[in-house]
């Protein structure tokens, strides 16, 4: 499971910066949210944490409370990152309000930093 989502993460953080490249600002957003999620899934699974259905707001409690404040695995800042990036897509996908360039980017910068934590993470293993 864990390689599975990471790799799905690793394709939607290239979607994500394809996209805000190329001015794709509503994608961007969109693209970096499930990148966030797959990556945080991969995350919790690296560790043992699987559900049987895939619930957003169970990943987020998963995320924040095993890995952020019971093992202290990511730095307790990535603790609003899902839930900021899933506001952003939302905005995306289901308002008229257009996401911005700095909004975006500002997402953009976040899943980096996301990522490159939990790639670190992750990485010794071998998938």
């Amino acid at each position: 499971m864990k390689a599975e989502f990471f790799n799905k993460a690793k394709e939607n953080f290239a979607a994500t910066q394809i996209c805000f490249d190329n001015g794709l600002y509503n994608a961007c957003a969109n693209r970096a949210y499930y990148a966030a999620l797959h990556a945080a899934i991969a995350a919790l699974a690296h560790k043992g944490i699987r559900r049987d259905k895939i619930d957003h707001a169970q990943v987020r409690a998963d995320f924040s409370g095993e890995l952020i404040k019971r093992q202290k695995i990511y730095p307790a800042k990535l603790k609003s990152y899902l839930y900021d990036m899933q506001i952003a897509r939302n905005q995306a996908d289901y308002s008229g309000e257009p996401v911005s360039r700095k909004a975006a980017s500002l997402r953009l910068a976040k899943l980096q930093e996301m990522f490159g934590y939990i790639e670190k993470e992750i990485s010794d293993d071998k998938f």
